[in-house]
């Protein structure tokens, strides 16, 4: 029986061998009588490929960071805590590294400087409060007359507002409280489940900060064997130059803070101004939110000085204010920072407005220390390359990196 499959190669109509089809293709090709077939994707522009290419990874880039802010946004009530409680590592671990350098054992080097901390924020509270309490007599009576002027001052020209228009509306707004009585009821309530998270996430932050200050390089060590083997090297340097940065970050914003604090303090109290540890304090905090932070805690203070001291003492406090700002950002930031924290001034703008868009205060107070971290660890990974150095050994004083 003849071979079937023989004959179909030796068959005239088919054209011979695939080889042979290539060829007589091809002669038709050069003498014109046949022309190339155009795929599809021949016709797309060179330019519009490599753009579609970078629009797909960019998409599912924008789809994997939406999904994280999601998922941070539903967790803030652990995410937060636990951030709150890295800053407070980071803070802290000078001190603790110095105690056991000297041969603390680790728990009480930690523990000490855990109620160091506490130490400091209760003393500067019951100062607050103190100086409160004492001054208030004067507070009142000072408040008393520049209710009185700011009254004659709403009275008079082109204002035209008088008493009894102020009574007026002191009165709508009774009426309005007593009308919305259940929605400020309901307020309190929510204030009250907010007091309860609160106390949640202290208990969060207490224990993070002792864990990490005590296991931090073990912890740290666990979260790199989650990634791939190939890509642990390149994680791990990325990780210690991000806690390298945010520690440098903390020790200069704290003595920013405290310049800025002592140098308005020391305004006020030349300017006599009431509540001059207050306005130091308000400021100290607000230092931790570059740019607007001082902002804020700046017209806070011009604003007591306008309430209680008048015009010509509010218009010098703002001259303080504005000097320290200046100090602060042409001569500490330069000096302090140098080449640890590499974020433009453009950037913290920018990214202190996102983080307040997205997640109100603590967005912005988180905004600059999270930019900082990811630039840098982002940079040490891009420059990492198989051979490199390993990071620099983590230390046994708890941390990544001390």
């Amino acid at each position: 029986m003849p071979n079937i499959r023989s004959m179909r190669r030796q068959s005239p109509e088919r054209g011979g061998g695939p080889v042979e089809r290539l060829r007589t293709r091809a002669e038709r090709l050069s003498a014109g009588t046949e022309q190339p077939l155009v795929r599809a994707d021949d016709a797309v522009p060179a330019g519009l490929r490599v753009g579609a290419a970078f629009t797909w990874r960019i998409l599912v880039v924008a789809a994997g960071l939406a999904l994280l802010v999601t998922m941070v946004i539903l967790l803030r009530d652990i995410v937060v805590p636990f951030l709150i409680a890295l800053l407070v590592c980071a803070l802290l671990m000078p001190m603790s590294s110095f105690l056991q350098r000297h041969r603390w054992p680790k728990w009480t080097a930690v523990l000490s400087s855990l109620v160091a901390l506490v130490l400091v924020i209760g003393g500067l509270a019951l100062l607050v409060t103190q100086q409160i309490r004492s001054a208030l007599p004067s507070l009142e009576h000072r408040l008393h007359h520049s209710a009185s002027s700011f009254r004659t001052l709403l009275d008079s020209e082109p204002f035209g507002i008088t008493a009894k228009d102020v009574n007026g509306w002191v009165s709508d707004g009774f009426d309005y409280l007593q009308a919305h009585a259940a929605a400020i009821l309901s307020g309190f309530q929510a204030a009250g489940t907010g007091a309860v998270h609160a106390l949640e996430g202290l208990f969060i932050i207490v224990f993070t900060t002792i864990f990490v200050l005590i296991d931090g390089p073990r912890i740290w060590g666990w979260v790199v064997r989650v990634f791939p083997r190939r890509a642990r090297a390149r994680i791990d340097v990325a990780g210690h130059a991000g806690w390298k940065t945010l520690t440098s970050f903390i020790r200069v914003q704290l003595v920013v803070a405290v310049t800025d604090a002592l140098g308005v303090v020391i305004g006020a109290l030349a300017l006599q101004i009431p509540l001059a540890l207050p306005i130091g304090v308000i400021v100290f905090i607000g230092a931790f939110v570059p740019v607007v932070g001082a902002i804020v805690a700046g017209g806070v203070a011009v604003v007591i000085a306008l309430v209680f001291n008048g015009w010509v003492p509010a218009l010098a406090m703002l001259g303080v204010v504005i000097v320290v700002q200046q100090l602060e950002s042409h001569v500490l930031h330069p000096f302090l920072t140098g080449t640890a924290v590499k974020v433009h001034p453009l950037g913290v703008v920018l990214g202190v407005t996102a983080g307040t868009t997205l997640a109100g205060v603590v967005g912005a107070f988180f905004a600059v220390p999270f930019i900082a971290t990811v630039n840098a660890m982002v940079v040490a990974a891009a420059k990492w390359r198989p051979g490199d150095p390993e990071p620099g050994s983590a230390t046994d004083h708890g941390g990544v990196q001390s």
